[in-house]
């Protein structure tokens, strides 16, 4: 079984191989662009990883690994655009180094060709992979309509955000893993298992980067810190603080939750500062710590050895470790 880095390497070769579209240039390039930024393949990974855990080949779910992280950037191009953003991973996003219109075109393109990569497989395996992708494309377009209902709500539940980063995050890392497990011809329980794992797993991922935005070391996050609340963003940490604080505490972070800052402003100090006086810090990283645990509860059932068990443990245990 090949470590995360090598499943990286391998994956990473096989995208430039695949990915190479000339004409014409304008629709191609930003897609060939945006999947050259990089970022941590996480999802690819994933689904090659669980097909080796489940007896198939890392290979032969390859074509599933390109359609998840074809699909995801599709989504992070559209959703650059609805965010107005300057930046991805660092770099100028596509709309804003060609414009909006070449980024929705492009981001359209994109997701047509992530559905062409399953038309490799046999007419069964193809079936099980767009049903599942589908369910989990139209998921992921609720939860991107959720996160923007919320920016105008000031009545926003813990379940609700919980249900809306499932949808927008989680769904896609817990179909990945099934993808793995479908290509391996894993039993429908086995695929079904691991759906759960990858999706409370997802959780867990989604609330540690609420905590490493606001509390993150700027030098190895990659992002700028504190961003979601320069943002109003209304995360995890944002409603715990609403739901424990003193009364002085939800009047200030109301407040600040509806201004835009000005140059100079100690908004995101402030703000800081009361998600650690309401417990809301300990309380995140409980849910984190629980969410990580609903995932390995789940391994328990799964018909794999203890040495798979322990690996897939490993790889949860690691990205909640993690600081970027």
């Amino acid at each position: 079984m090949d470590s995360i880095s090598q499943y990286r390497d391998m994956f990473v070769t096989e995208l430039k191989a695949k990915t190479q579209y000339s004409e014409p240039k304008n629709l191609y390039e930003p897609v060939s662009y945006i999947l050259d930024l990089g970022g941590k393949r996480l999802r690819p990974v994933l689904t090659l990883m669980t097909a080796d855990i489940f007896g198939g080949k890392a290979k032969e779910a390859m074509d599933a690994a390109l359609a998840v992280e074809m699909f995801h950037n599709f989504s992070l191009v559209h959703d650059d655009i609805m965010d107005d953003a300057p930046l991805r991973r660092g770099k100028t996003t596509v709309h804003e180094k060609w414009d909006v219109n070449t980024g929705i075109l492009s981001g359209d393109a994109m997701l047509i060709l992530a559905y062409q990569f399953f038309e490799s497989y046999p007419t069964e395996t193809y079936k099980k992979l767009t049903a599942l992708f589908s369910k989990t494309a139209i998921e992921v377009c609720e939860g991107q309509q959720y996160d923007v209902d919320f920016e105008t709500r000031d009545d926003v539940t813990i379940p609700e955000y919980i249900k809306m980063i499932e949808y927008k995050t989680s769904v896609l890392v817990a179909a990945a893993m099934e993808m793995g497990a479908i290509v391996a011809g894993a039993s429908e329980p086995d695929c079904k298992a691991i759906y759960e794992f990858g999706r409370n797993l997802g959780i867990a991922f989604q609330l540690q980067d609420d905590f490493l935005d606001a509390f993150g070391d700027p030098k190895t996050f990659g992002k700028q810190v504190g961003g979601d609340i320069l943002e109003n963003k209304k995360t995890f940490l944002y409603l715990k603080s609403l739901e424990q604080g003193t009364k002085e505490d939800q009047e200030s972070l109301l407040h600040l939750y509806s201004i835009q800052p000005e140059e100079g402003s100690t908004k995101v100090e402030t703000v800081k500062a009361i998600f650690e006086e309401s417990g809301a810090v300990e309380a995140t990283q409980s849910a984190i710590e629980a969410y990580t645990q609903k995932a390995f509860e789940v391994l328990d059932g799964l018909q794999l050895s203890d040495a798979k068990k322990n690996l897939l443990r490993a790889f949860g245990e690691n990205l909640m470790r993690r600081t970027v």
